[in-house]
């Protein structure tokens, strides 16, 4: 963990690279240039772009191609337990030498990135040299300048939900500019997969997509179904039940569903897809902790719950699941900068118990436990602040039965996986 912080504050602290978000392409593409276009080199791309769900949605995909018997490149924005997990090449992830060596080419060109671009060139470069089958690459806030946005002939673009995250990197603060960010800039010279939307999103999608030249799959081509207590994977062929036991939310589950289909239309046989979904684990989305550090401190009746949502939709998919338990849940909140606090809290109504806020560790960018101890009281929620999770824990943790909900931020919520 201690590496991991050094690095990012490496990266934080070179003059070469700004913390600031500033979207050009003008700047990668200058260092890709000198660096003899290693980006050219990746074979089959497949972006991930949109608000809510694009790790599930590349995490499935990866479990699929593997149990393939193919090999995946993947990267990832942000890391939850260290900057490793950002950068999967295929086997394994970079090594903290890997990475250093990298930056140090980096440094070399002597061009101004920001760290999110250097981030996505120490993936690329290292990629490059792998030749692995596929090249999964999750987009950054938004998509038509965003750093990840390099290539002319992707083999899959896949939207995922969209929403009003992201409002502050924008001119016009609108949900119409934020759909005209992540899909208006799409190649003509793809697949497009577009995961479920609310119907106000799909329209604005479908607009901007006329006269995209490219094959588009809309979401009405497979469905979500439930029968009795089983969810299934439909389409106009074939049924898949989805056999999880560590999937629990209507979101993650079309997230897997839209991962099915996209598998399905690269011939990954259905039997290995059936095989694969029991094995598919998404950390830090509605995750219980049931072994660690962590689950041996709270006692035999509770359970500990990690979810690192931070946006009103993602809210709602964690409140939704939360109202479907019947013993009390109580609540560990943090949150970051840029986040809508208030709007957030306010899907959870009738939910918790009682909410402690704390604030997040290592992250400069977070929100005080005091603001949002005064937005819970605010929303009326019976709520108290604590200094630190483990202060949190030992105020919650009872003989009583429950659920203890960790919520609000994926740097939370990577805390506390290090913690356990």
């Amino acid at each position: 963990m201690s590496q991991s912080i050094n690095l990012y504050n490496q990266l934080a602290k070179n003059k070469l690279f700004s913390k600031s978000v500033n979207f050009d392409l003008k700047r990668i593409k200058l260092i890709l240039q000198k660096l003899n276009h290693p980006e050219k080199k990746l074979k089959n791309v497949i972006n991930i772009i949109g608000s809510d769900g694009k790790y599930s949605l590349l995490t499935s995909l990866k479990y699929f191609i593997e149990a393939n018997h193919q090999k995946a490149s993947a990267y990832i924005s942000p890391s939850l337990k260290s900057i490793r997990e950002r950068f999967w090449m295929g086997k394994n992830f970079l090594s903290y030498k890997e990475i250093k060596e990298t930056v140090k080419i980096i440094e070399k060109q002597k061009i101004h990135l920001t760290i999110f671009e250097a981030l996505t060139v120490i993936f690329v470069l290292n990629a490059s040299r792998k030749n692995n089958d596929y090249n999964l690459i999750e987009a950054g806030a938004l998509f038509a300048k965003d750093s990840t946005n390099l290539f002319e002939f992707p083999k899959i673009q896949a939207i995922v939900n969209i929403n009003k995250q992201h409002l502050n990197f924008l001119k016009k603060k609108t949900l119409n500019e934020v759909i005209y960010q992540k899909v208006g800039f799409l190649s003509n010279f793809t697949s497009i997969y577009i995961g479920k939307q609310k119907p106000l999103v799909l329209k604005k999608i479908k607009q901007l997509l006329k006269r995209n030249s490219s094959s588009i799959q809309y979401s009405n081509s497979w469905k979500l179904i439930k029968i009795n207590n089983n969810f299934f994977y439909k389409d106009k062929k074939i049924r898949i039940k989805l056999n999880t036991k560590y999937i629990h939310s209507k979101g993650l589950l079309e997230n897997l569903c839209l991962a099915i289909k996209i598998a399905l239309d690269l011939k990954i046989d259905k039997k290995i897809i059936i095989k694969t979904i029991p094995k598919i684990k998404f950390p830090a989305r509605i995750d219980y902790l049931i072994k660690g550090r962590l689950a041996k401190k709270i006692h035999k009746n509770e359970k500990l719950l990690i979810d690192g949502c931070h946006s009103e939709t993602s809210a709602k998919n964690l409140a939704n699941y939360l109202k479907t338990i019947r013993i009390p849940i109580y609540g560990i909140w943090a949150m970051t900068k840029n986040k809508d606090p208030d709007r957030f809290i306010k899907q959870f109504k009738g939910i918790f118990k009682k909410i402690i806020t704390i604030p997040i560790e290592n992250e400069s960018a977070a929100l005080s436990n005091k603001l949002l101890l005064k937005i819970a009281k605010k929303n009326n929620y019976n709520s108290e602040t604590s200094k630190s999770f483990e202060e949190a824990l030992k105020k919650i943790t009872s003989k009583e039965k429950k659920i203890i909900c960790c919520f609000g931020s994926l740097y939370s919520a990577g805390n506390i996986l290090n913690k356990n």
